[in-house]
């Protein structure tokens, strides 16, 4: 269970001169900086610095500590976002949540758990709920693509787009050809897990050749789709997903565990599709998130359609990207949306376009941990300001109806 300060005691432990005698008072500490940042960008009020709607009352939670270089837990948030909906529906306020937050793990589609409660959350009481699309957007993170091709189409180059023999023709006459997916992995990655995301209804054969030219095929579904596999010092675990309850697309995950070394093999993983039965002929390639991994690990070729990171994918969110104000254009870093108008998966399938809009994010002067003042970019530093601007509509609203009545 969780420990609640409310404003009494959060003044009187500003009012110390002593920081230990503050944590004693309030034994809570923002390590990072990175909650303050968003924190005063949203609300921040003193002499010196005003954020975007300062007389707001402010609800903070702290996620609970997750593993050492890790992200915090999906369910931490769900808790989260449960308290602060059901204090404001207690304390009968209108609510906006900011979640500057995101990772790269699911099929981007709004079918994950996160994502579905933060569509129900969205409609209760008068909430609303801001998320910041990410920074994956330039990180090389994304691959995708179709193996369907117009008779007489050549796609040749490097990433992606590879072609060989065992074409497949669909039943509107269109070809299927074979792709390869080359994944850069640099030195010193000591483990790299790959996400692969396609239709049920299409049947690939997948082959996986490591840098040093061992391949081999995924076998079918067998001990419950989970098995391992060996390529020169680096295993493989490999994970066949299974229909689930609003899963509409299929994941093949692959988890890369160095052997009898501290490192997986560094250079060119080729990772080949072949058609069998094709339908869409869709697939979607996800890395983990780049603060995760190695700067020159990425695909070659990648796409940077999709590259929001979830829960911004969720369709009742406001999902935030990033604008370069000193280029006057969207920031190269933040996640894009489904620019694809041939995806198969996603909310673009209901008439969704994501992010749903753009705000500064780039060299945000922020308070910082120090006390005093730093620039900060990314889509975790533009999510507040419109969340900001969503507490003003509503601090507007309010007064219009205390008038009215």
């Amino acid at each position: 269970m969780g420990v609640e300060f409310d404003s009494e005691q959060i003044d009187r432990a500003l009012e110390t001169f002593s920081m230990q005698e503050q944590f004693q008072l309030l034994p809570s500490v923002d390590t990072s900086g990175h909650g303050t940042a968003v924190a005063g960008i949203a609300a921040g009020n003193s002499a010196s610095y005003s954020g975007v709607a300062p007389e707001a009352e402010l609800l903070i939670v702290k996620l609970g500590q997750p593993d050492v270089n890790s992200f915090p837990r999906t369910t931490e948030i769900m808790r989260a976002v449960t308290y602060v909906v059901r204090k404001a529906i207690e304390m009968r306020m209108p609510l906006v949540v900011n979640l500057s937050f995101g990772n790269t793990y699911g099929a981007h589609d709004g079918s994950s758990l996160i994502e579905r409660f933060l569509d129900n959350s969205a409609e209760m009481g008068r909430t609303v709920i801001c998320v910041g699309s990410g920074n994956e957007g330039n990180s090389n993170g994304h691959l995708a693509g179709s193996l369907l091709r117009e008779r007489n189409t050549v796609n040749t180059g490097r990433g992606g787009a590879s072609e060989g023999s065992g074409t497949v023709t669909n039943k509107i006459g269109m070809i299927a050809r074979p792709v390869s997916a080359e994944l850069s992995v640099a030195e010193y990655e000591r483990t790299l897990n790959v996400q692969l995301w396609k239709n049920y209804c299409d049947e690939y054969r997948i082959f996986l050749r490591s840098p040093g030219g061992q391949e081999t095929q995924l076998p079918e579904m067998v001990n419950g789709g989970k098995y391992t596999l060996r390529l020169e010092q680096t295993e493989i675990l490999v994970y066949f997903g299974k229909p689930a309850p609003y899963a509409v697309a299929e994941e093949i995950y692959f988890e890369m565990l160095p052997v009898n070394r501290n490192y997986i093999n560094s250079g060119v993983w080729t990772i080949r599709i072949e058609p069998m039965q094709v339908v869409t002929g869709r697939y979607y390639f996800y890395l983990p998130s780049a603060v995760v991994r190695a700067g020159g690990t990425g695909f070659y070729g990648s796409t940077p359609d999709v590259t929001l990171t979830i829960p911004a994918t969720a369709s009742k969110v406001i999902s935030v990207g990033a604008y370069d104000s000193v280029y006057e254009a969207y920031a190269d870093f933040s996640g894009r949306g489904y620019a694809d108008a041939n995806r198969t998966i996603g909310v673009v399938a209901a008439g969704l376009a994501k992010p749903d809009l753009a705000a500064p994010g780039v060299g945000i002067l922020a308070p910082d941990i120090y006390g005093g003042y730093t620039p900060v970019t990314g889509t975790s530093f533009a999510t507040p300001t419109v969340a900001g601007s969503c507490a003003l509509l509503m601090e507007w609203g309010e007064e219009v109806i205390i008038r009215l009545r």
